[in-house]
């Protein structure tokens, strides 16, 4: 038996509490794992397509199913090795779409605390939040968004609410019809200040004096920085008209799964908005865009640092074909010229490759253009891209990218077009059983379609299916640390793993 499975299995075994505390293991913390939102865990070892026996992924199991206070229509975070008055827990962090946040024991399911985050009586016009939670890289604190239109923060071992400093942070003054769609999101920048991230938007029919946004937090300080996706030369929080300061346009939501990416390289955050005005630099508004700022969330003069809007960008408006659907994924590249890539999914299912270095690819680099998109593809199995793409390279230094939709999942492969000779992505295969983000842990691809499925990346064959799940929206899976956790539309969490592993480490 491999030492380190060995010990992982032993350690679980004596566990205080009955709960499993792993040895040499990973968190998870913060949706599609880490501040780029790849998808992808890198350091996953316990769950493997070459397993054998009765550590084979065909024995996954069910080892629980609870059900949650309501649906959580995201992600988990996950935090191992966490100080309780009971002992060492691996915790699991959730929010339902009522604004319930909670700690849940990640070895049996049980709640370790929770609170609601939704004022009472809520605002009018005020639904529901299908935002995840994010993990202080320090460990020590969880963050939720709130229905009150704030960002809360618990310490993750007793929940304990900090309410001072700042906090809770405001991340909307209308949050009747802003609506906080998108996960939180952490990112370290290259100067070592850690940031926190929360984007808005509206709710769904596109109604209400609301502007999508991005608010920044320095976690050291507590000073906070708002980007507008329109009037951006205004840095504030706008409030409702007739009062004051407010922007004449309206929509241009934030509202990705992920909401805002960081790209380590460039030490610079993207983000993608929905249906809008685009006037650009010249009226600041930035609908159906793609654009960059600096890491604490300010641009440059009024506008982004950088930004993409494709030709038809009145088109999509009119034809409610959000380009910002889902974030720019991010893909890692070798190719001359080219070392910043990211593939930007849309509402028109079409996916188009972008150079982050120029977003437009215009002479006079910096925000404003429109065009200039390396490669525009049909989406493979067709269908609306709502799910995040997940990013892989494999063993040979091959760029892949997993694109799942309402028709199917497709993977393809990043390389130089023989005709173009630019990138280009390249369909390697496709399913026709559609599903959520998507996400690569130890060189086999999950996602969740009601049952959760595991994929061989290269080939899309079918390794492994469970459907005891119930059904699926924007729910998503996390892979770590030898277990799958995922919530439903029943409003349940289900925790899978290997047979020999639970029978040997946690019986």
């Amino acid at each position: 038996m491999h030492a380190n499975r060995f010990l992982w299995m032993l350690v679980a075994a004596l566990g205080t509490g009955g709960c499993a505390a792993s040895a040499q293991a990973t968190d998870w913390l913060q949706f599609d794992f880490d501040a780029a939102h790849s998808g992808n865990n890198p350091a996953e070892t316990m769950l493997s397509a070459s397993g054998a026996g009765e550590f084979a992924l065909t024995t996954l199991f069910p080892v629980y199913n609870v059900t949650l206070p309501g649906i959580a229509d995201g992600a988990p975070a996950y935090l191992s090795g966490v100080a309780m008055p009971g002992g060492v827990r691996d915790l699991l962090f959730l929010e339902t779409k009522d604004g319930h946040v909670l700690a849940v024991d990640a070895a049996t399911g049980v709640t370790v605390w929770s609170h609601p985050t939704n004022p009472s009586p809520p605002p009018a016009g005020q639904d529901y939040t299908t935002s995840s939670p994010v993990i202080d890289p320090n460990r020590q604190y969880v963050y939720f968004y709130g229905l009150d239109g704030n960002v809360h923060k618990y310490t993750v071992g007793s929940g304990a609410e900090t309410l001072n400093g700042g906090w809770p942070q405001l991340a909307t003054l209308k949050p009747d019809v802003e609506k906080g769609s998108s996960a939180l999101a952490i990112a370290t920048a290259k100067n070592g200040t850690v940031y926190l991230y929360i984007a808005n938007g509206g709710y769904p029919g596109d109604g209400g004096d609301y502007q999508g946004h991005v608010t920044a937090i320095d976690l050291a300080t507590g000073s906070q920085n708002v980007f507008n996706a329109n009037c951006s030369n205004q840095a504030v929080h706008f409030v409702e008209t007739p009062n004051t300061p407010d922007c004449a346009q309206v929509q241009t939501a934030i509202w990705a799964r992920p909401g805002v990416i960081y790209d380590a390289a460039l030490d610079r955050i993207f983000m993608a908005t929905g249906n809008g005005t685009f006037d650009g630099t010249v009226g600041h508004n930035w609908g159906d865009s793609v654009f960059a700022l600096n890491p604490d969330g300010t641009g440059s003069g009024g506008n982004p640092v950088d930004s993409y809007t494709p030709t038809d960008f009145q088109a999509l408006d009119n034809a409610d074909t959000d380009l910002g659907s889902t974030a720019p994924a991010i893909l890692p590249s070798t190719l001359a010229g080219y070392p910043h890539l990211a593939v930007q999914g849309g509402k028109d299912a079409k996916l188009r490759l972008l150079n982050l270095d120029n977003l437009s690819g215009n002479a006079t680099a910096g925000p404003g253009h429109t065009g200039g998109e390396l490669q525009l593809i049909n989406v493979p199995q067709g269908g609306l891209v709502f799910a995040q793409p997940a990013v892989w390279v494999d063993a040979g230094g091959t760029t892949w990218v997993f694109v799942a939709t309402g028709n199917g999942v497709s993977g393809l492969t990043l390389g130089l077009s023989s005709t173009t000779h630019k990138p280009a992505l390249t369909k390697v295969w496709q399913n026709s059983t559609g599903g959520s983000s998507p996400v690569v842990a130890n060189s086999v691809l999950y996602y969740f379609s009601g049952s959760i499925n595991a994929l061989n990346p290269k080939t899309g064959a079918v390794l492994w299916s469970d459907s005891s799940p119930g059904g699926v929206h924007w729910e998503s899976p996390i892979v770590v640390n030898g277990r799958i956790y995922i919530t439903d539309e029943n409003g349940q969490l289900w925790a899978y793993a290997l047979d020999g592993i639970f029978r040997n480490g946690f019986e």
